[in-house]
């Protein structure tokens, strides 16, 4: 029988797996990996207006990631600087704030590691049901805009010259972004949530054919990682972020060696 804390950090792990995989697919495509960063930054300021808020830190770090995502468009429009330079401006800047902003909270007390590096081990009951209530909402939305972003992924212009509402659908991806960011703090931390985004996906592209493939695939391989790494921690006492992480990574070089097989075998054939 499993543990109960272990048993609330896999359905943690796998709801985040859930709403990272198809969301990841983006980042990688459209190459956000930064903007995914940027956004995991300036969670730590969310988390910090959260408590000075009274309100939920999970509800802060979503409004914060989305005002950030915000203010970056807001630069790009208005300023001649590279996405790169206002991308890392506003992530260590956020970060930085971050930092300080939790160093002026009376009568709270931070686990900073367990934001920076999660604590998956040590989810709550209501933990869980925030990550999968996230999960399910980000699923349902990516859902309804599947098309939409895969037309805007591949073909910008021609996307929004035939009818495809750019702006808005845009803004809602940013929105789906923060709130990934938000239920995946707890698991693997906020300088690791990038992580979960990009290496799914980078591991399900070597194996997958069609868009439809590579979104299904990357959830798989974000809830065999989550697996994995959890297992790992326990057996070995290891920090559990950290070992999802990993473990995905070594799927990541897992796939890349199939997908070279593969192609050898196609040339060859």
């Amino acid at each position: 029988m499993m543990d109960d804390f272990l048993v609330r950090a896999s359905l943690a792990g796998l709801g985040v797996a859930v709403a990272a995989g198809p969301l990841g697919c983006f980042v990688v495509w459209r190459r956000m990996a930064y903007f995914g960063d940027t956004l995991a930054h300036a969670a730590l300021l969310g988390v910090a207006i959260g408590f000075f808020l009274g309100t939920a830190p999970t509800l802060g770090t979503v409004a914060t990631g989305v005002a950030v995502a915000l203010l970056l468009v807001w630069l790009q429009q208005r300023r001649n600087w590279s996405s790169d330079t206002l991308l890392g401006l506003l992530s260590h800047t956020a970060l930085a704030a971050g930092l300080i902003a939790v160093t002026f909270l009376q009568g709270v007390r931070i686990d900073l590691m367990a934001y920076l590096f999660g604590d998956i081990l040590a989810v709550s009951v209501a933990d869980v049901a925030w990550t999968w209530v996230g999960a399910i909402v980000v699923s349902v939305i990516i859902g309804i805009l599947w098309h939409p972003l895969v037309a805007l992924t591949v073909n910008e212009e021609m996307a929004r010259a035939e009818g495809v509402a750019g702006r808005y659908i845009e803004i809602a991806f940013v929105v789906l972004i923060a709130i990934v960011v938000a239920i995946s703090m707890k698991v693997v931390g906020i300088l690791l949530i990038t992580a979960m985004l990009i290496i799914p996906p980078a591991t399900a592209r070597h194996v997958s054919k069609t868009p439809e493939q590579m979104a299904f695939t990357s959830i798989f391989t974000g809830c065999v990682a989550t697996v994995l790494g959890l297992f790992a921690s326990y057996q070995w006492d290891i920090p559990a972020g950290p070992s999802i992480v990993l473990a995905a990574a070594a799927l990541f070089a897992t796939g890349m060696i199939f997908g070279a097989i593969r192609n050898t075998l196609d040339t060859s054939s």
